[in-house]
């Protein structure tokens, strides 16, 4: 069974992001992936505090209702972080998420405790699913690398981007249904890849 956990950072429920988003995990579930999906709004935490004591022990000191979110990430096999576009990057309850990820980076990088050789990262998917108002050049451009990193330090192999920029003139993904039959069909490809 291919475990896959989502991690939609979009404060609004049922919106656009989250309308794609169970789309493509729909799609996921359909081919045989067992699905979570969490709602960072929902999530009461703490941010980094950038005190930098993960660099010594390689665990975060703060432990609060993130800490089990992490702890799933470890064992998922496909991570989904899904965000719309404000401020031209990812929302702030992602980036809190990710900066929160720090201690992965720590145990990677400086304790090197945690180490994923090429046959794990042939394994563990990073997917990004993001939507946008604006349909203008590169207007994920600032989030790519940002989810780039976080895919990175926890394991996985950033290997697709499920987008839907223009959200706005369509009236939102309401007025878009292909939209929510692309994430669909998204979903649906890349749990059928990895089970080949």
């Amino acid at each position: 069974m291919i475990n896959l956990l989502a991690i939609n950072g979009s404060p609004r429920k049922g919106g656009n992001t989250e309308t794609v988003l169970d789309a493509f995990l729909k799609g996921a579930e359909d081919a045989g992936a067992s699905v979570t999906k969490r709602r960072l709004v929902e999530i009461q935490h703490k941010n980094c505090r950038g005190c930098n004591e993960c660099h010594k022990t390689g665990v975060c000191v703060i432990r609060d209702n993130l800490t089990p979110v992490f702890e799933d990430i470890l064992s998922a096999d496909i991570l989904v972080l899904a965000s719309p576009i404000y401020s031209m990057s990812v929302t702030a309850e992602m980036k809190s998420f990710i900066d929160r990820g720090q201690f992965l980076w720590a145990r990677k990088f400086v304790t090197k405790t945690l180490v994923f050789d090429k046959e794990h990262l042939a394994k563990h998917v990073g997917v990004f699913v993001g939507t946008s108002g604006q349909d203008i050049p590169d207007i994920f451009g600032a989030a790519f690398p940002v989810v780039r990193a976080f895919f990175n330090d926890s394991g996985f192999t950033y290997s697709k981007n499920v987008l839907f920029p223009g959200m706005d003139k369509h009236g939102g993904v309401k007025g878009w249904p292909e939209s929510v039959v692309a994430a669909e069909k998204a979903g649906r490809d890349i749990v059928g890849e990895m089970m080949k």
